[in-house]
């Protein structure tokens, strides 16, 4: 078999941005409004009050001091608090496939491939845009490309898992190139009354181009994939299909995304560290010949505090591990291959690692060695 390499990627985001200054307002209007409201009630202990939320808050917790959003405008209103989309319609392109089709020309360039190259499109996300058809299919028919495209979903590890799917496709013979697409379009799920998550998400999508073929000048090879899943509630949404004939009642925000963010640092930080090393010393790798640490976008202490345990020290350059979620916010699965686009300028022989972890748990590690 012949090596399969990373061969483009491509990145889009909404032209929108979010500052955490401007959030906070926003979300402290409505803790006003709501402790209020509620006054009497909060007086005789009924209801807690609300707490307001600060920059250095969502700075210290996340890193974040920006986000790309899809409408700035009604995220931002107290009396709306989220973006306005319209219904998935057979009309028009969906949301997520206009941003794939951007992220996919940009990735298809970079590898100098076109249509009739590709024998596979890979669609993963952790928010899907409909049941059927499949978002992939629909891009697939836009893009003129021939083959088969399916839809996945692994929580914030959508996208390592659907390139380790495009490298197995490749290895077993089914294909030489496969599209792999995530459009992670995060605003519309995030419940921004909450001050725990309220600041955590932004809107974007990457795509990559997996493939056997030698076309462009900045190939990475895969030298190697791990994978893993253990059972966790911490990250959870409950919202699908069977919202609309459950018998018993749950409001909206419970079934909108939610998460134990203390437990989830307490327990992913070190499985993911030892993770990552154990995929490291299987490949006869030395953690001091990691050249790039591409991390899920978490959060930057996550990302942080795992860097420092693979590699034994905390006194690292930052430029070790990228962390664009300081300009994009929490991509979701699309956040690990973010770092990638926009911090891979390796010399050949370099190692790289393009890890992600999210809900499940799930964890998956790449390693690469540009070429």
């Amino acid at each position: 078999m012949s090596d399969v390499h990373i061969a483009g990627t491509g990145i889009w985001f909404p032209e929108d941005i979010i500052t955490n200054d401007e959030i906070v307002s926003s979300f402290n209007s409505y803790v006003d409004n709501f402790n209020n409201h509620n006054k009497n009630d909060i007086e005789q202990g009924n209801i807690e009050a609300m707490e307001y939320s600060s920059s250095a808050f969502i700075e210290k917790a996340s890193g974040i001091k920006t986000r790309h959003v899809i409408d700035k405008k009604n995220i931002l209103d107290i009396n709306t608090m989220m973006p306005r989309v319209v219904h998935e319609d057979e009309s028009r392109l969906s949301i997520h496939a206009k941003a794939g089709i951007d992220a996919a020309k940009k990735a298809m360039d970079q590898a100098n491939v076109g249509p009739d190259d590709i024998d596979g499109v890979i669609l993963g996300t952790s928010h899907a845009a409909r049941n059927y058809p499949s978002v992939a299919i629909e891009i697939q028919n836009e893009l003129g490309i021939q083959g088969y495209a399916y839809d996945m979903l692994v929580g914030c590890s959508s996208t390592t898992f659907a390139i380790n799917n495009a490298y197995s496709d490749i290895a077993s013979g089914l294909a030489n190139t496969v599209l792999v697409i995530n459009p992670e379009i995060s605003t519309p799920f995030v419940n921004y009354a909450k001050r725990d998550i309220h600041f955590i998400f932004g809107d974007g999508c990457v795509a990559t181009v997996i493939s056997n073929n030698k076309k462009s000048n900045n190939q990475y090879k895969i030298l190697d994939r791990k994978l893993i899943t253990k059972f966790s509630n911490n990250i959870r949404s409950d919202w699908s299909y069977l919202v609309r004939a459950a018998s018993d009642e749950k409001s909206i925000e419970d079934l909108l995304f939610y998460q134990n963010g203390n437990s989830v640092f307490k327990e992913v930080c070190p499985m993911v560290a030892e993770f990552i090393t154990t995929h490291l010393k299987d490949n006869n790798i030395n953690p001091s010949e990691v050249s790039k640490f591409w991390l899920h976008q978490a959060n930057s202490r996550m990302v942080n505090l795992i860097v420092s345990k693979v590699i034994g020290t905390d006194d690292f350059d930052t430029s070790l591990a990228p962390l664009p979620i300081e300009k994009f916010g929490n991509l979701a699965s699309a956040g690990s291959m973010f770092a990638f686009n926009l911090h891979n300028d390796l010399e050949k022989g370099d190692k790289g690692i393009i890890c992600s972890f999210g809900a499940g748990y799930s964890v998956c590690s790449i390693i690469v060695e540009k070429q």
